[in-house]
């Protein structure tokens, strides 16, 4: 089992940044790609971000430009850098984590990010 732990939510103000962190246990080896998803309370969780084991990224459109994911992999972290804050980003942000040859996915319990306007 892959323990996986998000950190980093709060309260901000339109405009503002803030850096959410995800730490996962197990293997480092073992860890495929690494993703960011968000939700409002009522709605489907989205996809917001992810970044493979070779560093490459994919963003949503909604992000992109604004949002900057990366990961350490000598500390199973990855990270996603967040500017230019607006309220519709306002949501529960979650990590998920690929992991070993089966390709499981393990989620955080995520963590609260409120855009004030």
């Amino acid at each position: 089992q892959v323990q996986v732990v998000e950190s980093g939510g709060g309260l901000v103000q339109t405009g503002g940044s803030l850096r959410l962190s995800c730490a996962a246990s197990g293997s480092i080896s073992s860890i495929n790609a690494m993703g960011w998803y968000r939700q409002v309370s009522g709605q489907q969780r989205e996809f917001v971000a992810a970044i493979d084991r070779d560093g490459s990224t994919v963003y949503s459109f909604s992000v992109k430009g604004r949002f900057t994911i990366s990961r350490d992999n000598t500390k199973n972290t990855m990270y996603v850098q967040m500017n230019s804050l607006k309220p519709e980003d306002t949501a529960v942000y979650y990590c998920k984590v690929n992991y070993g040859p089966g390709r499981s996915d393990y989620w955080g319990q995520g963590t609260q990010v409120t855009v004030s306007s």
